[in-house]
């Protein structure tokens, strides 16, 4: 991670890719222990690459990794060309630990109901909106150590703007640096439509707006498994693993795509939280996430809930992904990341409605 902070000095990460350094060198360091134990930490999707575990409470940052990390930005290549798996439950005592590491108090509560009652209230509560963008600034902080902070800017007809400063955000709006992918479209979509729609529908909506192969026919699943065959045997190889990695099916399928569940709302909620029906979509989607706990907390004296997503879904000996959000509007407050032999990374964030036009006058 120390290389990963030089790196940051000449070229701003994208907290996606920061992410997917730490699940790497997670794996990485999983791999110093035995071949039993390391196996679990690595995927069981179609190319057969590790886990997908992202704590992406955060604008999507400028592209570009650093040449000083060569090493571990080819190895989140593998991580963007697989798909994702889990597996076991995060306890109410780890979420407690969690919680009290993000600065909060919490008590136990019910989980999915609660998600649920919170998203009807910010779905009652909203109304209209003031200005036409939203802003997040989000501060990442890994082992006590900033490591950078991204300005995020989603306006309401779909742009993005990005920044690690006031002044790179407004050159961004200035020079119309749209950053918005298609990937950003589907899971913006999927979210809107999660909150008013089918839930089981937005959940498929949600899980296919990153690449997999889940709800595709089983001769097609075998068919992609087979072409990845010789790059599973590299990893299988490389890591000791004595029994082959096999291709998902039944519950090893669900916890696949209940991962990238997880994976895909929480990414949209980093940059799209200004949007109410963005966040009662991604409440009613991780509401059916029967590996996640919730529980009632308090952080700087304001009434939040903290969702935490662990093991259950990242894999054995992964840690826990810890969300709090306000619980009054479902708004994002901070996102810890513990555990997996790698220092806590904590995210906090700053939601806010602006308009495009103050932003790029510098007015905020």
């Amino acid at each position: 991670m120390d290389l990963a902070r030089q790196a940051l000095d000449v070229t701003p990460w994208r907290p996606e890719e920061y992410e997917r350094a730490r699940a790497v060198l997670r794996g990485v360091m999983a791999e110093s222990g035995s071949p039993e134990q390391a196996a679990p930490e690595w995927g069981r999707g179609s190319s057969g690459g590790p886990r997908r575990r992202r704590r992406t409470l955060s604008g999507r940052g400028k592209a570009g990794v650093g040449a000083g990390i060569a090493a571990v930005a080819a190895a989140a290549a593998v991580v963007l060309a697989s798909t994702s798996t889990p597996p076991p439950a995060p306890s109410a005592q780890a979420s407690g630990r969690a919680a009290a590491s993000a600065g909060s108090t919490a008590k136990p509560a019910g989980p999915a109901s609660k998600l649920v009652t919170l998203a009807a209230f910010v779905e009652a509560n909203s109304g209209a909106q003031p200005g036409n963008a939203s802003l997040v600034i989000a501060r990442q902080v890994n082992g006590g150590r900033l490591m950078q902070v991204v300005y995020a800017l989603y306006t309401d007809n779909g742009r993005l703007y990005l920044g690690d400063d006031k002044q790179t955000l407004m050159a961004e709006v200035a020079g119309n640096e749209n950053q918005a992918d298609f990937t950003n479209a589907r899971e913006i979509a999927a979210a809107r439509y999660a909150a008013t729609g089918n839930l089981a529908a937005a959940v498929k909506q949600m899980v296919s707006a990153l690449p997999n192969d889940y709800y595709d026919s089983l001769a097609e699943r075998k068919a992609i498994w087979a072409k990845g065959a010789a790059a599973r045997t590299v990893i299988e190889k490389e890591k000791g693993m004595k029994t082959p990695i096999v291709m998902p099916t039944g519950k090893l399928l669900q916890q696949d795509i209940d991962n990238t569940l997880w994976t895909a709302s929480t990414i949209v909620l980093s940059w799209g939280a200004g949007d109410p029906q963005i966040r009662v979509g991604v409440l009613r989607l991780l509401s059916t996430l029967p590996e996640v706990t919730v529980v009632d907390s308090t952080t700087d004296g304001q009434p939040t809930l903290t969702i935490t997503a662990g093991p259950a879904l990242f894999g054995a000996g992964s840690g826990d992904q810890v969300l709090t959000v306000s619980a009054k509007t479902g708004i994002p407050v901070s996102s810890v990341e513990s555990g997996g032999g790698l220092p806590t990374a904590v995210e906090t964030d700053q939601v806010s409605r602006v308009t495009v036009a103050r932003i790029e006058a510098g007015k905020f």
